[in-house]
């Protein structure tokens, strides 16, 4: 009986640049179905993100607030066409990458340098939903710009920089990268770090509220900052509204 034969690296990264082309075009869409016309012409309104409570400020300056663990969505990055210095403006983050580090150590363990390094490697998927609503990790986070973008047509992925961390991200898909020199212990919060981003028990980057995790499908107590990045992990992080675990497919993801 013969085997079946195992997708390629190559094959694998296009399945999950799909996959991100495929979320991209549900965005669309349901954009498409809350446009409105406005007297003089069709203006097109995005609805529906404003729901009370939690704040989600983007990385424009707008404040945030908490109030009863919901959310309300003041400001999110617009969209573009990324070239090489550009970061990824896509309406669906959490927040971009505009923040990130830029080359000093962060937690004074997480170093970068002008190349990936692989004597320790591991990825970890992260997953996020502020009141019910996937916010995605950006791609380029702990990649120092100029950027090197291959572009599959609605999907991105950042081949190079000037530097990479040893915690970073190539897509949109949520796989953190772990390359590192040595092994070494690192956290949720360290990425989180290079990401310039705030992770907290009651904050998950601009969005302000209660925190629930979950790691492997069980829930878990504390600051999720702490949370070891392993092999093959998957964690998500619910702000507010608490969704249930999704677990990430690996067999696809090529890492």
């Amino acid at each position: 009986m013969s085997q079946q034969k195992k997708p390629t690296k190559a094959e694998r990264r296009r399945s999950a640049q799909e996959k991100i082309a495929a979320q991209r075009a549900a965005e669309a869409k349901r954009k498409r179905n809350i446009r409105i016309a406005s007297i003089g012409g069709a203006v097109v309104v995005v609805a529906g993100l404003a729901v009370l409570g939690v704040s989600l400020a983007g990385n424009s300056g707008g404040s945030a607030a908490s109030s009863g663990g919901s959310t309300k969505i003041t400001s999110l990055p617009t969209g573009g066409k990324p070239g090489a210095q550009s970061f990824d403006v896509s309406s669906q983050l959490l927040a971009t990458a505009q923040n990130e580090a830029t080359g000093q150590t962060i937690d004074g363990r997480v170093g970068s340098n002008n190349m990936e390094q692989t004597a320790y490697h591991i990825h970890a998927h992260l997953q996020i939903y502020v009141n019910g609503q996937q916010r995605l990790v950006p791609y380029g986070v702990g990649i120092v710009p100029p950027y090197q973008i291959q572009n599959n047509g609605s999907s991105y992925f950042v081949g190079g920089g000037s530097k990479f961390y040893y915690l970073h991200t190539h897509d949109e898909t949520g796989v953190l990268h772990i390359e590192s020199p040595n092994e070494q212990k690192y956290t949720l919060g360290d990425f989180f770090g290079v990401w310039g981003q705030q992770l907290s028990s009651s904050q998950v980057g601009p969005a302000k509220g209660t925190v629930t995790a979950y790691v492997n499908g069980k829930k878990i107590s504390g600051n999720p900052s702490d949370i070891t990045l392993t092999s093959h992990e998957n964690i998500q992080l619910n702000v507010g509204k608490v969704m249930p675990f999704k677990n990430f497919d690996w067999s696809g993801s090529g890492e």
